[in-house]
């Protein structure tokens, strides 16, 4: 015996109060048929009650959408469109009711609270969702606005005599000025002042105002710098074109990652593709040297350029790309004159305006160790240093250059010698500052190798002296180095009278070279 059937069996009764009739458990006046406990438990019978208790909750829906989307004994389950449908109503109930529980997640016991109401599947079987509902953004209080708007008469002022209330009320311009504060920009945080009466003052709202707007001004600047240029492991876009084109072009194989930061470049390590031209050989291995196109790490180095000959003219202080760009190829040109002379250096492969390749000075994406990370015996430790000592002399000699930041720093260990590296702010002998920067690099090295436990080591006046080839006698080192600015100020007057950089030292001949 079916559901229908048992529902039917009641109202056949006879004469009887109304709630007998309609009760399950009435007694009937004729016998009904027994059913088991399976045939009560059926899910067929548990929908066919769930669907009569919506349509007592909802009776107008059932009288808008009659067919057989909603009485259960009419639906047609061979429809897939039904089916769909139905599985649609389904699944917008779970979503409703997720973004209800969402919403009291986040609001609390906060005063200010959210609503996902314009992102719910509104039915009309919802009866948590209602039309006459009105958002909470329409039923908030601001304590700051007025809830009739008053005018401020032509005259200036309100009430008479001892009640009168300008324009310049003090209460009054507080609560104006708080209500201001909604017109800040939205990432300038003003807090929640809701339900609380606060007057700010006209000096507090200006300090505010213009604090808001430095604050936006310097937020667009960072963006902009973000967007335009490189940071630490890490390139702008028009670099990441640049590299792109490499590597569709053949000239890269493929770029593998970051070896070496500092705070001018950014290294990457790539293995070599093939040339366009059958005359260049690209080396296996690449080094990808990123120069950064921000003055913020490397500020002074203008005043290794604009002073260089090769580039005077073209320095341009107020644009700092074409630094960036100046200072690649300077490095260039450099590693170039080394190369020529035999210095142990890296060759340079390709320059694309503030992207240099190199070939890549180790093995196996193992860059080569600094001297001062590697460990070598007393006979390592006095070779380096002799080489060293001729690398000076033949970058002073042959190249007609300073290195200007020589160190354990920029000196790599491979294959049992010394190659120097990081030559972009080498200079000329005859730069306002290159005999400064030459006795720099000279005590750099004189300190290092005498801690190292080389006794040959030459102290950093005697170094200068042997690599540059003049003979300044000096006591002390204050001495010395006024001697050195002597020098340079002589040359400096030579080039204003003559307008040619032709270097005025005096010299005792060639520099010695010294050998093991």
């Amino acid at each position: 015996m079916d559901s229908v059937g048992v529902a039917a069996a009641a109202p056949d009764a006879g004469p009887g109060p109304a709630w007998q009739s309609k009760c399950p458990w009435g007694a009937p006046s004729t016998t009904s048929i027994s059913c088991s406990l399976a045939d009560v438990m059926s899910e067929q019978l548990a929908k066919e009650l769930q669907l009569e208790e919506e349509n007592a909750a909802f009776p107008e829906v059932v009288a808008a959408a009659e067919g057989p989307f909603i009485t259960g004994e009419n639906i047609d389950t061979s429809s897939d469109l039904m089916l769909a449908q139905m599985l649609q109503m389904e699944f917008d109930r779970e979503y409703d009711a997720q973004l209800r529980r969402e919403e009291k997640k986040i609001n609390g016991d906060s005063k200010v609270s959210i609503s996902f109401e314009n992102y719910r599947k509104v039915h009309p079987y919802d009866s948590d969702s209602s039309e006459d509902e009105v958002d909470w953004q329409d039923t908030r209080h601001d304590p700051y606005r007025a809830d009739k708007p008053t005018t401020t008469p032509r005259r200036g002022f309100i009430g008479k005599g001892k009640d009168i209330t300008t324009k310049h009320d003090e209460v009054v311009c507080g609560r104006k000025n708080t209500a201001r504060m909604e017109n800040f920009a939205p990432e300038f945080q003003v807090g929640d002042g809701i339900g609380m009466d606060l007057k700010l003052s006209n000096q507090v709202f200006n300090a505010l105002k213009q604090h808001a707007y430095s604050e936006e001004r310097r937020s667009a600047r960072l963006h902009e710098k973000k967007e335009h240029s490189t940071a630490e492991k890490a390139v702008d876009p028009k670099t990441r074109l640049l590299l792109y084109k490499m590597v569709n072009s053949g000239m890269l194989e493929t770029i593998t990652g970051c070896i070496s930061t500092g705070k001018e470049s950014v290294v990457f390590h790539a293995y070599g593709g093939k040339s366009a031209t059958e005359d260049k050989v690209i080396p296996p291995e690449c080094a990808i040297k990123v120069f950064k196109t921000t003055l913020n790490e490397f500020k002074n180095r203008d005043k290794y350029i604009k002073d260089d000959y090769r580039f005077k003219d073209r320095f341009s202080k107020l644009n700092p790309r074409k630094i960036i760009r100046m200072w690649a190829e300077k490095e260039m040109h450099n590693l170039t004159r080394m190369q020529n002379a035999g210095i142990p250096c890296p060759q340079v492969v390709i320059l694309k305006k503030h992207v240099l390749v190199m070939s890549f000075i180790g093995q196996d994406q193992v860059p080569a160790p600094k001297l001062k990370d590697v460990t070598l015996s007393n006979e390592d430790m006095k070779k380096a240093y002799y080489q060293i000592l001729n690398m000076m002399q033949q970058l002073y000699r042959e190249c007609n250059l300073v290195h200007a930041d020589l160190s354990e720093y920029n000196m790599l260990w491979h294959d049992g010698k010394v190659w120097l590296i990081d030559v972009s702010q080498s200079v000329e002998p005859t730069h306002p500052h290159g005999l400064e920067f030459l006795f720099r690099d000279c005590r750099n090295v004189s300190q290092f190798f005498q801690k190292g436990g080389v006794a040959e080591a030459l102290n950093e006046r005697e170094l200068f002296n042997a690599v540059s080839g003049l003979n300044i006698t000096a006591d002390n080192e204050v001495d010395f180095q006024a001697e050195i600015e002597a020098l340079e100020k002589m040359n400096e007057d030579h080039v204003q009278n003559h307008g040619k950089k032709l270097s005025t030292f005096s010299s005792d001949g060639d520099p010695p070279i010294y050998d093991e």
